[in-house]
């Protein structure tokens, strides 16, 4: 009969008294999940990047409602779009339980932790739909923007917990990206025909309905795939049995509130004194906050321009994700810069150079973003069809995801050390921005108009895409005197001097597990 993971013994690494240390069954272990098939590899994969992609439609399907939600519960948005709030709600409780969940969430098994946080988001989806107030709303939309975090953060640590390295991770990382973008952009499409046929309270009781089909799915397929929580399942089967073993992360865990501490600690550390990570988030979180301000202007725009209402709106920003689509086939061209540029790195020959990965990026934030918006800008008249500030939208779409996983790549390269800080500090402003940029653009667009708020937009996407351009230039200058890629730089050095085949870049994980 064949053994289970549990059954298992794993190799004794160390004796601490009489207590056992355990490991892998070696290098080969079939328990381990980088060992895994590829077909498993993949089922577990694709649960999260699905998640991420559908719950992702939550924060911004009900924009679509905005007008009937403001009838009902007696909202104007006459001098403040304060529709808005429910998104702004929304955003920022992704931002708040990122820091604060996330850096203690594997520890409690990525699986126990994704199953519990999406029954948690069911319950908060019913009262969205039953609210007989706005601040009932706002309040739920909070705690489901936290939950939607948590899951769509989920993809990062399975990325690095079953797939080797950075070439088996490329597709998965890039898929990642497009989910995270386009889910947020794809959720007024699919509010649209529900508020064409039905009432603003059905966009939530659909989405109970098919979030909740989803979760027998879910528990059946979704496999726990950190190796440290393996270990000590296997531990905890053995101890069971009398024998004194135990995982190593069971004898040297850190306490939560040490993590937790670092988790905030760090991000803002980065923030305050990397001026790549502070350039990098801005330009980042510039970009996902223009994506979420479309759900504000393009009604506006589409509705004064041909009179269309909420609905058809909606339904055009569907050439969003369509660009997105398109713009996420140049991570594959980036991905060949990057590693091709292995062969031309003097400082750690052999390892391709960070800076690699900002050759799309920049191209995707001057002629997708930059280009998309002066399009979207000076196609804004009547007499011009339809389709061509669709076109411009589209063309901001394909430019959203080569900048956006230009930099997580980059970032997560560059501060390979600190990964698990870096890109939450990119996270956080993508969340603020996102929570609050809109909220300017209905009196940005009446009183610059169409045409040069558009054009505004523009010029900032343009510099943030031009300031990347000195770090391609002076970019192991840049490094040497920044203590926390210095120091990334090291460890990679003592890797390859030790012989170890190991991936130049680490873990892409949203936590702090790479900082302990």
């Amino acid at each position: 009969m064949a053994t289970t993971d549990l059954e298992r013994t794993p190799s004794v690494s160390s004796q601490e008294s009489d207590v056992v240390v355990l490991d892998w069954e070696g290098p080969d272990d079939p328990g381990n999940p980088l060992n895994w098939p590829l077909h498993r590899k993949w089922i577990v994969t694709a649960i999260p990047l699905f998640t991420t992609f559908t719950t992702l439609m939550n924060g911004t399907i009900i924009t679509v409602a905005h007008e009937k939600i403001n009838e009902e519960f007696g909202i104007s948005d006459a001098n403040f779009p304060h529709s808005y709030w429910p998104v702004t709600s929304w955003t920022i409780g992704g931002a708040f339980f990122s820091l604060l969940v996330l850096p203690v969430m594997e520890d409690f098994g990525i699986r126990r932790c994704f199953l519990g946080t999406y029954i948690i988001f069911l319950c908060f989806i019913i009262p969205q739909g039953l609210a007989h107030n706005f601040a009932t709303l706002i309040t739920t939309r909070f705690f489901c923007g936290g939950c939607v975090m948590i899951l769509a953060n989920t993809v990062a640590s399975v990325i690095g917990n079953v797939w080797k390295d950075e070439r088996e991770r490329n597709m998965p990382v890039s898929l990642y990206i497009l989910a995270y973008l386009s889910g947020s952009s794809i959720g007024p499409v699919i509010g649209a025909p529900i508020l064409q046929y039905l009432s603003w309270r059905w966009i939530s009781y659909l989405q109970l309905i098919w979030f909740g089909a989803l979760f027998p799915i879910y528990y059946l397929l979704f496999r726990e795939s950190r190796g440290a929580v393996i270990l000590a399942q296997r531990a905890r089967h053995l101890r069971a049995k009398g024998q004194n073993v135990y995982a190593r992360d069971e004898l040297h865990k850190q306490p939560s509130h040490q993590m937790l501490l670092a988790s905030i600690k760090r991000p803002v550390q980065l923030l305050c004194t990397e001026s790549v990570i502070f350039v990098s988030t801005l330009w980042s979180a510039f970009t996902v906050g223009t994506l979420y301000l479309f759900t504000q202007t393009v009604e506006q725009v589409f509705s004064g321009l041909y009179g269309w209402t909420a609905v058809q709106a909606g339904y055009v920003q569907g050439a969003i994700v369509v660009g997105q689509c398109l713009g996420w086939t140049s991570s594959f061209y980036s991905a060949k810069l990057y590693f091709d540029s292995a062969r031309r790195n003097t400082e750690l020959p052999g390892v391709p150079i960070p800076e690699a990965r900002l050759y799309t990026a920049v191209a995707g934030g001057i002629l997708g973003l930059a280009g998309g918006m002066f399009t979207y800008a000076w196609t804004s008249y009547p007499n011009f069809p339809w389709i061509a500030p669709a076109v411009g939208l589209a063309m901001v779409g394909a430019g959203s995801v080569s900048v956006v996983c230009g930099i997580a790549d980059y970032v997560v390269d560059a501060y390979s050390h600190w990964a698990g800080s870096a890109v939450a500090t990119v996270a956080l402003g993508e969340n603020v921005f996102s929570a609050f940029l809109p909220l300017a653009a209905q009196s940005m667009y009446n009183t610059l108009h169409f045409q040069w708020a558009s054009t505004l937009l523009a010029l900032v996407s343009l510099v943030l895409a031009f300031a990347p351009v000195l770090v391609l230039i002076w970019g192991s200058e840049i490094r040497a005197r920044s203590p926390f890629m210095r120091q990334s730089m090291l460890v990679k050095r003592r890797e390859l001097e030790g012989g170890y085949q190991r991936e130049a870049r680490r873990t892409f994980n949203v936590d702090v597990c790479n900082d302990r």
